[in-house]
């Protein structure tokens, strides 16, 4: 009998798509309360890629809510299961755009937005993940992944549709060219100084003075040069509070102001112009996300108060029309709010194109954690400077992270392990899994008897998180 030719081993596939409700309890302190959300409870739709690769790599992505609807995001992601299960691996890591714009094209599901809200936010995740996966992949931090990619690469990686008209392929591929000059310099000086950050601590709405006046000495004490208090909710308190927070930082330490989109136009002038005496350096969010023109109308009414948005943007075209009008100073890119990596990748390369800084919108959960390696890249590969750019800090939930930011004398140190930083502690998913995690379940034991699963939402079951 003929031996029988040994098949060719196949190759490896996206075998599950875990996801998970995560919620942690932050409302409790009033961590992150701000004049439009007072009791947020920090969460993350959360997902995990596993492949029957054999080598233990697996892609970790989230998006961020605070609290109620989470469900809704998780909901959201499951949806995107049946188009990436089975993918191939290498392929999926060696072309994550072909994935984004898969995702972003199911007529369908596009119809829920387009590219925009719940369903665009966990495409987000889902892409975000990939890249987690396609950089521990390559044994590289996802910031030296970026970096070090050739140009033609990267621009195959961006949507110029609907934004073509602001930046063509051939000026993406320039501007990358250009900023590939002098990278290895940078990513030297990167590692050694790491990257500007500042610090929203000890501005959200709930803290009393005392507080605020001990947290923002620590800050200029460890380092950061530039912190943020929230207003908007009562204009006397707001003078009180940028009183005392001037006090307590000097004035030589920048202070930005965030009102969360709580006001109109009218308002936003009159309110920025009666907090202008205390040096505030942006206003940020001071409308609508939505509102290009009204964003165009305050800044030309406040300057020189800077005006600055982003983090609830939905997507590239609405940063090109803020650019195109010239209604922002700075533009707050969000890790987990638009398309993921490449979404992120178009709006970098607009930014850079107007010349207008970016200065990430960070806190919540992990989102200082993926928004590192943005700024990062951008510096090395398409900017070249961290002159006014700086990235929020928020220390907070760092510790359920496996790879937690570190910063130090007020900068972020350069990640050195390979991915996206988003892999969560699976004790951490475990407590704080909602509704049945070991926190919820205890905390709401005596309000529901609804049965309790331990296994992520998925059609095959994977190993834990």
């Amino acid at each position: 009998m003929a031996a029988t030719a040994p098949s060719a081993p196949t190759a490896p596939r996206i075998t599950a798509v875990d996801t998970y409700d995560i919620r942690f309890p932050t409302s409790r302190e009033l961590d992150g309360s701000d004049a439009m959300n007072p009791d947020p409870d920090y969460s993350a739709a959360y997902v995990v890629l596993r492949t029957d690769a054999g080598d233990g790599h697996e892609g970790h992505g989230f998006t961020f809510t605070i609290g109620r609807g989470n469900d809704v995001q998780v909901a959201a992601i499951d949806a995107l299961r049946s188009q990436v299960l089975g993918r191939p691996a290498d392929e999926l890591c060696a072309d994550p755009g072909t994935l984004s714009r898969d995702l972003t094209g199911d007529s369908q599901l596009r119809w829920l937005g387009p590219e925009k809200g719940v369903m665009h936010m966990a495409i987000g995740a889902v892409v975000n993940a990939v890249w987690d996966l396609a950089a521990k992949r390559a044994a590289k931090p996802l910031w030296q992944l970026l970096a070090e990619a050739e140009p033609e690469w990267l621009v195959s990686q961006v949507d110029f549709r609907y934004i073509a008209d602001a930046l063509t392929r051939d000026e993406a591929l320039g501007l990358l060219v250009r900023g590939r000059q002098g990278a290895a310099e940078r990513t030297a000086l990167l590692r050694e100084h790491g990257y500007p950050a500042y610090t929203t601590s000890p501005g959200w709405l709930g803290y009393g003075d005392e507080k605020l006046t001990r947290l923002a000495r620590q800050a200029v004490a460890d380092g950061f040069t530039q912190i943020k208090l929230k207003v908007g909710a009562d204009l006397a308190d707001d003078l009180r509070r940028i009183r005392v927070a001037r006090a307590a930082v000097g004035d030589t330490i920048r202070i930005a102001i965030d009102a969360n989109q709580r006001w109109n136009v009218d308002e936003a002038i009159e309110w920025t112009r009666a907090l202008a005496p205390f040096d505030p350096y942006w206003i940020e969010e001071p409308t609508s996300p939505d509102d290009v023109l009204g964003h165009a109308r305050i800044r030309a009414a406040v300057a020189p108060v800077r005006v600055a948005t982003g983090e609830h943007v939905h997507n590239r075209i609405v940063f090109k029309q803020l650019l195109q009008a010239g209604a922002i100073d700075v533009l707050q890119i969000d890790a987990a709010r638009v398309g993921g990596v490449n979404e992120n990748l178009a709006i970098l390369l607009l930014a850079a194109k107007f010349g207008i800084p970016v200065c990430p919108h960070a806190g919540g959960v992990g989102l200082c954690e993926l928004v590192q390696h943005l700024s990062m890249f951008d510096y090395i590969a398409l900017t070249g400077t961290t002159e006014n750019r700086v990235i929020e800090y928020v220390d907070h939930l760092h510790q359920h992270f496996l790879t937690p930011v570190a910063v130090r004398d007020g900068r972020y140190t350069a990640p050195v392990a390979p991915g996206f930083s988003a892999a969560m502690r699976p004790e951490s998913i475990a407590e704080f899994r909602y509704p049945d995690g070991t926190y919820w379940a205890a905390e709401l034991e005596p309000r529901t008897q609804e049965p309790r699963t331990e296994e992520p939402r998925t059609k095959q079951k994977g190993a834990a998180a």
